[in-house]
């Protein structure tokens, strides 16, 4: 018997290979892919489609312009392109696509694509659609862009420097801090803004720090230089940026400027210091006040009994001297009192007019005096002898900063919720190195015998118990300029502090 013959299966052919081997790659490709016959029919489409696009094969068969367009993959925009692909066989490409929304997320983003395939001759045309979910890559997007948006809009200094220390970025607080433009910055080094009063200690301590994978940040306070050479503090903190592999490729710094912080600071010593001279002062004042008053007694019961023009020119000379002295005593009595002040509703300018008239006739006339005060009243809360005694006290040292012919300027006016007088003088002015002394108790540019120095602290002194601000200046064109600023009666507490 001889052997059944084997039956043999029919030929594999290339095309059936390809449609078969495409349809597998296809339904296996991690891309959604939706095939589209013209005039716009969905004719197929993978599980990634469906998977991507949450939509279900009952669009297969459907023309995708009866699609209800609830999401973006057929938008107005993708089916105007998925005309002209089967129409004209134009390509097009739609990046990060907002799609359909995911329950607690902000929705999804797709790239899609419109891809025209080469027809057969008298077929309908026919295109793809290509989709893909890049929500991971368009959430990385939005938070470099927010990242971005906090560096820009950050109220401290930030800069962003390079493995090499060279900066890449700086922000607009960087700009309005030291004075420099961010294309100034861009491509120099940090040293720009370096001051040569930070001492090169700290910058070893810095980079060995920086340098330290265990630690990789440095924080401290140091000295920067902004563009007009004026040294600001600042608290610096620059951390390491490293990639994957640990290796530095930035450094990110942010310097919180403590300019003003340093100024309040100063100006609460200050005010420490004057309670604490004043204290001195008044124990020191009465000490001296009785054998100054012993002396006099002493001296003016010698003179009753004395004949001798020697003994009586000495004890003329004794005297004028003790004078002097109580002179000093009473000053630092004033200076030192803390007597809460009688406070009623007064005329601002009232108050000044009354100090300039005082003065009026006691002063040279190679001074001129000019006087600009507002039409209506300027209403404060103050003790009228004591501020009588603050613009007195100024308008004499405007007097006697003028060396011959020359003009002082006295200025009331109302600026908000604040009374303001402003004298200011034709004089040389004060040396930069003074300003920040002037109202120091006992410090005075006079020569020596013609001030006590107590004057303007006595000044500061009762502005601040009236709730103001006493500032002194060198204005451009003139000489020196003083300011009083007071609250407008009815802005202010009903009792100031004491003084």
């Amino acid at each position: 018997m001889s052997p059944l013959p084997l039956r043999r299966s029919p030929p594999v052919t290339e095309d059936v290979l390809d449609a078969a081997l495409y349809d597998r790659l296809f339904r296996a490709a991690p891309v959604g892919v939706a095939l589209v016959i013209a005039p716009g029919t969905i004719a197929w489409a993978n599980p990634a489609y469906f998977a991507v696009t949450g939509r279900t094969p009952s669009v297969v068969g459907t023309d995708f312009h009866a699609i209800p367009d609830h999401d973006g993959t057929w938008s107005p925009a993708i089916r105007a392109a998925m005309d002209a692909a089967l129409r004209e066989g134009t390509p097009s490409t739609f990046p990060s696509v907002r799609a359909r929304y995911r329950e607690g997320s902000g929705g999804t983003f797709l790239d899609v694509d419109v891809q025209p395939l080469d027809g057969t001759p008298g077929e309908p045309r026919q295109a793809v659609l290509l989709v893909r979910d890049v929500t991971d890559r368009a959430a990385e997007h939005e938070r470099a862009e927010l990242f971005y948006a906090s560096f820009r809009s950050s109220t401290n200094a930030m800069q962003l420097t390079d493995a090499a220390g060279i900066m890449v970025d700086v922000n607009p607080a960087y700009e309005r801090i030291y004075g420099y433009s961010r294309a100034e910055c861009v491509g120099r080094r940090p040293n720009l803004v370096r001051s040569r009063h930070t001492p090169a200690e700290v910058y070893e301590r810095m980079w060995q720090e920086l340098l330290d994978p265990e630690r990789g940040y440095w924080s401290g306070e140091i000295l920067n230089r902004d563009r007009w050479g004026r040294e600001r503090p600042v608290l610096l903190s620059i951390t390491a940026i490293r990639d994957r592999g640990g290796a530095i490729t930035h450094y990110l710094g942010v310097a919180v400027d403590l300019s003003e912080q340093r100024s309040w600071e100063m100006r609460a010593a200050h005010s420490d210091r004057l309670a604490s001279v004043g204290q001195l002062a008044a124990g020191v004042a009465h000490e001296i006040n009785t054998p100054l008053a012993n002396v006099m007694l002493v001296a003016e019961s010698v003179r009753r009994r004395s004949q001798d023009p020697w003994v009586l020119d000495r004890l003329g000379t004794m005297t004028e001297q003790i004078e002097s002295a109580a002179r000093i005593v009473r000053g630092l009595l004033d200076f030192a009192r803390r007597e809460e002040p009688h406070t009623v509703e007064l005329d601002l300018i009232e108050v000044v007019r009354t100090a300039t008239e005082f003065l009026r006739g006691k002063r040279s006339a190679d001074v001129t005096l000019q006087e600009e005060y507002p039409a209506a009243p300027v209403p404060v809360l103050g003790d009228r002898g004591s501020l009588v005694q603050v613009v007195t006290n100024v308008l004499n040292n405007a007097y006697d900063a003028i060396p011959g012919v020359g003009s002082v300027r006295v200025a009331v006016r109302r600026r908000g919720n604040r009374a303001e007088v402003e004298i200011v003088d034709s004089g040389p002015g004060i040396a930069q190195e003074v300003l920040a002394r002037i109202f120091e108790p006992f410090f005075t540019t006079k020569p020596e015998g013609q001030g006590t120095g107590l004057g303007l602290a006595i000044c500061h002194g009762i502005v601040q118990s009236h709730h103001g601000t006493i500032t002194a200046r060198n204005v451009p064109g003139a000489g020196a300029g003083f300011l009083v600023s007071l609250p407008i009666a009815g802005t202010a507490r009903t009792r100031p502090d004491p003084a």
